[in-house]
């Protein structure tokens, strides 16, 4: 499975990190999640 900017659980990550709710270090290493959810937050595409 990989994650894009456009799915569900990213949006949700993104979402929970940018209002506090979870800090980046909570989100979990499944498949590029975590990566995923990063490049939204610093606004990179790599």
């Amino acid at each position: 499975m990989v994650f894009t900017r456009d799915s569900g659980l990213v949006k949700v990550w993104v979402g929970l990190v940018m209002v506090g709710t979870y800090k980046y270090e909570q989100v979990p290493k499944l498949y590029n999640l975590k990566d995923v959810v990063g490049e939204v937050i610093n606004g990179t595409t790599e």
